[in-house]
């Protein structure tokens, strides 16, 4: 193994998780599960990481058991998994049984598309698609339930922990943002007000799942609707985010950046990840760019190039600005990243025909 990594392959443990090592697979959207329902090709895709070194696997986005959590959105979005129904929860036991046979650990990503969802699409097209200036207090009561019967569902499934999906402008992260939270009621005005839903989400799953159950929640800066946008401004405003997360039942967050090095605040070079984990006290994943020479979005529009940017990550973890390093990317084009990183081995080179197949 190469010696400059050994901190990436120590173990990591958060409760009943123990992870074999410090990487983990992040999620991305694959739509390979017609009528929601995994296969056998899902299976066989993630078990295929976890046995190629991947710590932790956190799956694409699951719509949660609401109607107008899942159809078509800005990135033409079809064939998304749930975990609901018999279907479903029958494809999901098989891949938690296949990553687990391998020595993985797994956790779903529940995720409900608010506004981003296209109106009309299925499977519910009947259902409106929500947003914090279009929700009533009984959507509200209704997403929250849904998110909680999820994360119930995953447990009895056999996941390893459950993840919230509450960044890049989806539901949860619509009512955190002040650009689309422009109410001025118990759910938005200001920033506390703003979080309440987002805690109500994770107290609910907490009630689900139950204590020591892991709960991950996704957090950005960055939404689809706008890459630069803020979620906050300051350390002092993020801190009123983590900290009402934190108390709901959060034990580690996943913050996405477009890439993981960016300095997230004025006067210092630290990323957001670190400044989460120091505003939390929280274990703290990061993710952004890494193994690439170019960010998520260019990297459709301009050649890009697969690179071993390591040290840099290595030299943050051992700063202590983050526990657990995901890949995206890199993972999707490439099942034994991990296993190369630690043998010294080359990547495959960048590949966007891999978003069209489940290797």
């Amino acid at each position: 193994m190469r010696n400059d990594l050994g901190p990436l392959f120590s173990p990591f443990a958060c409760g009943p998780l123990v992870l074999a090592n410090r990487f983990v697979m992040s999620p991305m959207t694959r739509q390979f599960s017609p009528g929601g329902v995994p296969g056998e090709n899902v299976a066989a895709y993630y078990a295929r990481r976890a046995a190629a070194g991947v710590g932790l696997i956190i799956t694409e986005g699951v719509g949660v058991d609401h109607p107008a959590a899942i159809g078509h959105g800005s990135m033409g979005e079809h064939d998304i998994p749930v975990l609901h129904g018999h279907g479903a929860l029958s494809g999901w036991r098989r891949v938690v049984d296949g990553v687990h046979a391998v020595g993985g650990k797994i956790m779903p990503q529940l995720w409900h598309m608010g506004g981003i969802r296209q109106e009309g699409t299925p499977p519910h097209p009947q259902a409106p698609s929500l947003d914090p200036y279009n929700v009533t207090d009984e959507d509200i009561v209704a997403v929250i339930a849904a998110f909680a019967r999820s994360a119930a569902n995953a447990k009895a499934v056999g996941f390893d922990g459950v993840a919230l999906h509450g960044a890049h402008g989806y539901l949860i992260d619509s009512f955190l943002w002040a650009a689309t939270n422009t109410c001025n009621d118990a759910w938005g005005g200001d920033i506390l007000r703003r979080t309440r839903f987002a805690t109500e989400v994770v107290q609910a799953v907490r009630t689900a799942v139950g204590p020591g159950f892991p709960i991950v929640f996704r957090l950005s800066q960055w939404k689809l609707q706008d890459y630069e946008a803020r979620l906050a401004e300051t350390p002092e405003q993020l801190a009123v985010i983590t900290d009402s997360l934190s108390e709901a039942g959060v034990d580690i967050f996943d913050v996405s950046t477009r890439v993981f090095s960016t300095p997230a605040f004025a006067g210092s070079e630290m990323g957001l990840a670190g400044w989460v984990r120091r505003l939390s006290g929280k274990a703290v994943i990061t993710v952004g760019g890494i193994g690439f020479d170019r960010e998520l979005a260019a990297s459709f529009a301009q050649p890009t190039l697969a690179i071993d940017n390591l040290d840099e990550v290595v030299r943050r973890f051992t700063a202590g600005e983050f526990d657990l390093v995901a890949l995206g990317r890199a993972l999707l084009m490439d099942a034994e990243w991990v296993n190369k990183a630690r043998e010294g081995k080359p990547f495959a080179p960048f590949d966007l025909s891999a978003y069209a197949r489940l290797d």
